[in-house]
């Protein structure tokens, strides 16, 4: 079972993939939102195809994939969370999660475009795996488990601008904020339906070469930890979206750093959950 969101941009609707076959879930939630996870809506929906009660969708394979979900209260994000990434860009391995936020206005669908900034000359791709949150998380103890406060699981391309990010006054929302800059999905697997999310390889290509291949396996800060982590500084709401770090292979640890530029085609996976593919159009 996979959550995916269909139609225009702007006017999409919740969909429930199930087998070969597409339903429509606007009987049970307008979107696929906070209030949809909060409420048991995965529960819910597994009731309803149980019991026969959802109309598939007609043509699914031929609408637009929105974001998999729609825009949250925040997207936080964990920099420099897999050792060797953090080595090909020259920076210390961090002794806690290096913290920044995302606009949400940048989340896209996994096909869109990817609008490269005037005046950029330093865009990058990562490939990373997207948590969205199921229910409200606040200072969890170290006898509570974190990954029971996840709805599910993503593909999440965290484009990054790295002048805007690390040479234009040493903030880096700036070079992660960009308009489109981070597309989501196709779909949100169901976290109890991943067995390990830290078993996971992620896959990223660019113009059919091969830059990124790594396994959440070699994350320095696991998921549960980063969500323990993030939960005692502010509170994660139902919805809200953690881009848990890349592994190595980006533009900016290759020699003659290879930024992507207008015409390249970035393509990404996650194992068990889905692929995406974006081409780069000059904004």
């Amino acid at each position: 079972m996979k959550f995916a969101r269909l139609g225009t941009m702007g006017d999409e609707i919740p969909v429930v993939v199930d087998g070969d076959s597409t339903y429509d879930l606007t009987s049970l939630t307008p979107d696929l939102d906070g209030a949809f996870w909060a409420a048991d809506g995965v529960a819910r929906t597994r009731a309803a195809l149980a019991s026969g009660d959802l109309t598939e969708v007609a043509g699914a394979a031929n609408l637009r994939v929105g974001s998999a979900v729609p825009r949250p209260h925040k997207i936080v994000c964990i920099g420099l969370n897999y050792r060797e990434h953090a080595e090909e860009t020259g920076a210390a391995i961090p002794a806690e999660p290096v913290v920044f936020m995302k606009d949400p206005m940048t989340l896209v669908g996994p096909f869109d475009d990817v609008l490269i900034p005037r005046n950029s000359s330093k865009t990058d791709w990562e490939v990373e795996l997207g948590v969205v949150i199921g229910k409200t998380a606040r200072y969890l103890s170290v006898d509570e488990d974190p990954l029971a406060y996840v709805a599910g699981y993503a593909v999440s391309h965290d484009v990054s601008e790295r002048e805007f990010q690390l040479e234009r006054g040493g903030q880096w929302d700036k070079g992660k904020s960009c308009e489109t800059f981070n597309p989501f999905g196709p779909y949100v697997v169901p976290a109890d339906e991943v067995a390990d999310p830290q078993a996971l390889g992620l896959r990223l290509s660019v113009n059919g070469t091969s830059r990124q291949d790594g396994t959440t396996a070699t994350m320095i800060f696991s998921v549960a930890h980063v969500i323990r982590y993030l939960s005692q500084f502010m509170v994660l709401y139902p919805g809200d979206i953690i881009n848990t770090g890349t592994p190595a292979g980006v533009a900016l640890g290759i020699e003659g750093n290879p930024y992507l530029r207008d015409g390249d085609v970035v393509e990404l996976e996650i194992d068990g959950l889905g692929s995406a593919r974006q081409e780069m159009v000059q904004a």
